[in-house]
């Protein structure tokens, strides 16, 4: 196995995760097979019971896993599919070494940090480098490794010390280490993605922060193989020149990953600067890698960049705080416009701001939102927990079904769309969910029954899971292609009642597709709306940028008035 190692200097937030996934991109288009691996220092055994302001989304693999959000970075560039144990965290490795220790599996010895803990990493690595990820037989040629933090983090310190052993025992082959007297390393390479900021007036670019950075990692036993320097603007000549005399890294493996238009181009700035030459020099792949064809990356980063025309989507959610909690929405809201040819104008709005009490508290605030939201062309209801903001969510449901605004709910957003048809449409003014009102006299959503109440982590419904339609003659089953069922990731602790089903649908919402067991509900429509929708399940986990989720473009075709054109001439085979 070769390994690509991606690490960060200086700051945290520099894009290691993008980088890392661009590195991918460049290597799979040099005909190699590429597996990815993030390493979180954290001690949480995953980033399921993690507040999406702290870090971001946690993004669901299909086999349940709760990740971090890079994952989803690697399986949107890469096309793959990864596991949970592709992503690593300090908690799961001194979980395995303490388990390991309680049986008696180290016969009586100490265990330390090393060789313990540094073994239990690279045994981890090694084994989940093999695992295809990509739909084919036999292991991938690459695997990228991202670690995360920043170099000389404490909790990192662990996981520095196993890589540092893994570049040096990754040799070809015992007979080529007698040979050279010492480790042939031509297995491992390591990029270190490092800021040069711009400081003061002048403007001058500074390569201490990087000259600091690297010496802290070379102290630490690993030495950089090439340097991806981030800037807002292309780096000076002179600038790689003084890196490479003080970084001890040759000029032409310095890369420069300035600010892009979006994000795609990064790629590019790799193979243009023939990053994948001196990657593959050093894993000693050039005799069987081709040169690298990114024909149809470079069309799609291009194509958006050219795009004039815009939608506008009202994206009404708990944490709009930071964006990066809905990464994953965005990106396939993204995906789907560029396949309608128009770019999206995302309207942030906190759902509190739509609420009665901040009307009084917040006017100016409150005003804002309504007018955001009446302003907008479709409205989008994500994921999330707790009873912060739902009045304000049910209120943006109401709007977008009275005034046949295209509607997306997803997971608490279908949820949403039940309780406020309940409330509006059955008269049923106190149905709420049991997740904000155990005592509700009308319990609309329901905790799942195999659901824990005790334990957070990993207890709720996760992963792919199989959902069967009931009817093609609903917009979702044509936008799928009119499929028995499809299968899409979970992640929820609550479902609609079954009980309530029948008169929901007596009154008009129609619940077209459900589980394997036919009680559990994870598509709802309103037939007599243009496109108002809601599912249990999380589509934008499996959207790619050439494979747009079919929700999610079904809602921007709404939004631009271009989807009864579309399921015509699907139904027709165009």
């Amino acid at each position: 196995m070769k390994y690509v190692l991606v690490t960060g200097g200086v700051v945290s937030g520099l894009g290691k995760g993008v980088t890392a996934s661009s590195i991918g991109v460049v290597l799979k288009a040099c005909g190699l097979r590429v597996t990815s691996i993030k390493i979180d220092p954290y001690l949480n055994t995953d980033a399921g019971t993690m507040s999406p302001f702290e870090h971001g989304e946690v993004f669901v693999l299909d086999d349940g896993g709760e990740v971090d959000l890079d994952l989803g970075n690697y399986e949107r560039f890469l096309d793959v599919t990864l596991t949970k144990d592709n992503n690593i965290t300090t908690g799961k490795i001194f979980q395995f070494v303490i388990e390991k220790e309680r049986k008696g599996d180290y016969l009586g010895k100490t265990v330390q940090v090393v060789p313990h803990i540094t073994d239990a990493i690279k045994d981890w690595i090694e084994s989940v480098a093999v695992i295809p990820v990509d739909g084919k037989e036999g292991p991938a040629d690459v695997c990228v490794i991202e670690l995360g933090g920043t170099v000389g983090d404490i909790e990192s310190m662990p996981f520095i010390e196993a890589l540092r052993q893994l570049s040096f025992f990754s040799w070809s082959s015992q007979e080529d280490c007698r040979k050279l007297d010492g480790p042939f390393t031509d297995n491992f390479c390591l990029v270190h993605v490092s800021l040069i900021p711009v400081i003061g007036v002048v403007g001058e670019q500074k390569t201490k922060p990087t000259q600091h950075s690297v010496r802290e990692l070379r102290a630490l036993g690993l030495t950089p193989h090439l340097l991806a320097c981030r800037s807002a603007q292309p780096l000076l000549e002179n600038v790689k020149e003084k890196l490479s005399q003080f970084c001890h890294v040759p000029a032409s493996n310095i890369l420069n990953i300035h600010d892009v238009p979006n994000i795609w181009h990064i790629p590019l700035l790799l193979r243009n600067q023939n990053a994948h030459d001196a990657i593959l020099k050093q894993l000693n792949l050039l005799s069987i890698a081709m040169p690298p064809a990114l024909k149809d990356w470079t069309m799609m980063a291009e194509t958006y960049d050219n795009l004039t025309n815009s939608v506008r989507i009202a994206m009404v959610g708990k944490y709009v705080g930071l964006t990066d909690s809905y990464l994953s929405v965005v990106k396939a809201l993204l995906h789907a416009c560029i396949a309608c040819s128009v770019k999206p104008s995302i309207d942030w709005i906190a759902a509190s701001d739509l609420e009665e009490d901040s009307a009084k508290l917040t006017p100016e605030a409150h005003a804002a939102a309504w007018e955001t939201l009446k302003n907008a062309a479709c409205v989008l209801v994500p994921g999330g927990f707790g009873d912060r903001g739902v009045r304000g969510m049910i209120l943006a449901a109401k709007y977008a079904r009275e005034n046949n605004i295209p509607y997306l709910g997803i997971c608490l957003g279908m949820q949403i769309a039940v309780i406020e048809f309940a409330r509006s449409v059955l008269s049923l003014e106190r149905a709420d969910s049991n997740e904000f009102n155990a005592n509700t006299p009308d319990p609309v959503v329901i905790f799942m029954p195999e659901g824990s109440r005790t334990h957070m982590g990993s207890t709720m419904r996760l992963g792919s899971r199989r959902t069967l339609f009931h009817t093609t003659n609903c917009i979702t089953a044509k936008l799928y292609g009119n499929p028995q069922y499809v299968e899409e990731r979970h992640r929820h602790r609550y479902e609609v009642n079954p009980e309530v089903i029948e008169v929901l649908e007596e009154n008009g919402l129609k619940f077209v597709g459900k589980d394997e067991t036919g009680k559990r509900m994870e598509i709802l429509e309103l037939p007599s709306h243009p496109f108002y929708v809601g599912v249990q399940f999380h589509p934008e986990f499996k959207s790619r940028p050439r494979r747009p989720s079919a929700l999610f473009l079904g809602f921007i075709l709404a939004a631009t008035g271009k989807l009864e054109a579309h399921l015509k001439g699907h139904q027709n085979g165009i």
